[in-house]
């Protein structure tokens, strides 16, 4: 993989700098520009064209020849533009990382233990615990249901947009809210990019429902932190974070139990 890594900075840093020019804050680009460039270089290329673009958009961090051509206080992302388009853009965030000083929370586990006994430190797992520890609801406050995993359609002015999970909820006036789901296990991180194709794909799929994305990443064992987001003139900004620890019976003390009830208590006068 690092063979690929180092093929594909090449690939992605000889498009972004035959595009730039000083004081840009976007550069366009499409697929073909990847096998162009490819051949210029004498790379070759994966199968799967879109694993370029793709790393550097949720895997790894773009070459410093092009980070260091940021507009002052921005970073540059990849963002779809179109069915096989793309462009870089310079935003003022770029990756969604877990407060390391955020308390945590304390769930009893309802993963059942067979699922909990094959679980790998990946989105999948993260998925299965989110569903059966009804993570969603805690974190929202809102009756959530699962109408869908790894969701693939296509976005306006985008192109190919994926979810990992939709989930469709209810809250106690009735209002219906749509939360598409981002997972993050092992080493992935959240982009800000995932969580703004899933406010485009909740505009033009689910015009009638409340958007609220989530992005859900594992922070240690059973550790996970939960985002939601909201859109701002500015951009995607994050609208709450909370961790949570799930734990087997006996883990929650009177003292810890006392003190969600009391936070509980005060939240709602």
């Amino acid at each position: 993989m690092k063979d690929a890594n180092t093929r594909y900075a090449k690939i992605i840093e000889s498009i972004f700098l035959a595009g730039y020019e000083d004081g840009d804050r976007e550069v366009c680009f499409d697929r073909e520009d990847l096998v162009r460039h490819a051949e210029k270089l004498g790379i070759d290329l994966p199968k799967n064209l879109g694993d370029v673009v793709y790393s550097f958009r949720y895997r790894q961090t773009l070459p410093n020849s092009i980070r260091n051509r940021a507009p002052e206080g921005l970073v540059w992302i990849i963002r779809g533009a179109g069915e096989a388009k793309y462009k870089f853009v310079a935003v003022k965030v770029d990756l969604i990382v877990p407060n390391a000083n955020m308390a945590e929370t304390k769930l009893l586990d309802a993963t059942p233990g067979v699922i909990a006994r094959w679980a790998l430190n990946d989105e999948q797992a993260l998925l299965a615990m989110l569903r059966y520890n009804r993570l969603i609801d805690v974190f929202t406050g809102v009756a959530c249901y699962s109408l869908q995993n790894h969701l693939r359609t296509t976005a306006p002015d985008i192109g190919q947009v994926e979810t990992d999970e939709v989930y469709i909820g209810v809250d106690r006036s009735g209002a219906q809210y749509v939360f598409p789901v981002q997972a993050k296990g092992g080493t992935d991180q959240i982009s800000i990019v995932q969580i703004e194709q899933d406010f485009a794909l909740c505009a033009d799929k689910f015009t009638d429902l409340i958007c609220r994305p989530i992005a859900a990443q594992f922070i240690g064992e059973y550790r996970i932190a939960l985002f939601d987001f909201v859109g701002t003139d500015d951009g995607v900004a994050v609208r709450s974070e909370k961790h949570y620890k799930l734990v087997p019976e006996g883990e929650i003390s009177d003292e810890e139990m006392e003190r969600y009830r009391r936070e509980a208590t005060s939240s709602s006068q």
